[in-house]
This record gives structure tokens, sequence and C-alpha cells, in this order.
């Protein structure tokens, strides 16, 4: 039997840094900024009133933490070299163009929170760096972008492999850090336990 896959939606999931130490150090400090710059950010804690009622995120007020703290800095240093490697792996032209980071905000998830569906438009490729993840805290939930053109679509068994999934879940680990192309739909379902889920999250784009 022959099987060909066409169109694959790949994406990219890796320990930030190798050595454990240096990644637990890194967690640390980034995980003892945040509540730092969410005390600081009277801006974001109000665009989150509206916008991520219960949580907090400093994309609608500092979205470019990697430029406003050498902390976040250090960070992205370390997620270049994972875009660099995803982007070859996706078998993107790094000749003719170069991908830069745009955008990098945190994320945190109380209990009850949810980041609902969506996608990253004008970017390139996008991620999120993982500081804290309680026990049976929420994954993060990828949707099959073609998933509003199957007409008569075979029924798939109760499981099955990524390969066949409507919707995929990756449970992260904290230290880790994720990759995607912006395009590919997916959210934060609501956290269901009492502890913060935090996190990083960041755009590329073309350049």
């Amino acid at each position: 039997m022959a099987l060909v896959d066409l169109f694959p939606t790949t994406y990219y999931y890796a320990p930030l840094i190798k050595d454990a130490r240096a990644r637990a150090r890194l967690v640390k400090e980034i995980r003892a900024e945040i509540p730092r710059i969410r005390d600081f950010d009277d801006a974001g804690r109000k665009w989150c009133e509206k916008n991520y009622p219960g949580g907090y995120t400093s994309y609608g007020s500092l979205s470019e933490l990697h430029q406003f703290s050498s902390t976040f800095a250090e960070l992205r240093a370390h997620i270049d070299d994972h875009v660099t490697r995803f982007a070859l792996a996706l078998e993107a032209d790094l000749e003719q163009h170069t991908l830069g980071v745009t955008q990098m905000w945190a994320n945190v998830m109380p209990q009850g929170v949810v980041h609902t569906g969506h996608l990253h438009p004008l970017s390139t490729i996008s991620g999120t760096f993982y500081v804290d993840v309680p026990k049976a805290s929420s994954g993060l939930k990828f949707e099959d972008p073609r998933l509003g053109l199957f007409m008569g679509s075979i029924p798939r068994k109760a499981r099955t492999g990524p390969r066949s999934e409507r919707y995929h879940v990756l449970r992260p680990t904290e230290g880790y850090v994720v990759l995607f192309e912006s395009w590919l739909r997916h959210e934060v379902p609501p956290n269901p336990v009492r502890g913060e889920r935090v996190s990083v999250s960041f755009n590329y784009n073309w350049f």
C-alpha cells in the first residue's frame, strides 16, 4: 500500500534551552518579572477588563517585551534559534528572506479564563513559551485548517493518531516552546484549575 501525505500541517515543540539548569534559571527570572510588568501596566489591565476578562495579557499595551526588558531579550535570542530550525524544516527560503520578531507579550490565565479560537494575521510564524503550567491546566488546541471544507468526510474512530485528528491538543511543559505557522487556528480552553497558567507569546514576520 502506497500512501502520500499532502499539505501537512506542522508544528514545532522543544525545550527552549537544552541545559536544564539554564532553562530553569530563565523560567525563574521570567516568572518573577511578569507580575511586576502586570503591576506596572495600568493600560494593559484596563484593556483586559474588556478584552480578556479574568486574566491578564500585555498584548494590547506592552507587546514588545523583548525591547522592554533584558530578560525577554534573552528569551527572544533563544527563540530565534528555534524559529530558524522550524523555518528550515518547512523548507522556507531563508536566502531571499529573513525572519524577525515583531511582537512578544505575556499571558496570565487564572481559573476559568479562556483564550478563544483565533489565528495571528499579518504574521508568519507564531508561538508560545511556557512559564507556569499547573497540572491539569488547559492545553493548546489546534484546529484542522481544512475543517470548513469537509463534505461527506469518512467518520474517524473515537481515538486516532495526530494524522487523522480534527483537533489536536498539546499538553505543554514549562520551559518549552511551541511554534506554528500564523495561519493555523488555535485556542486555549477555560483553565479548569486554581493555579495560574503563565506564558509568553510572540510573532515573527518576513523581512
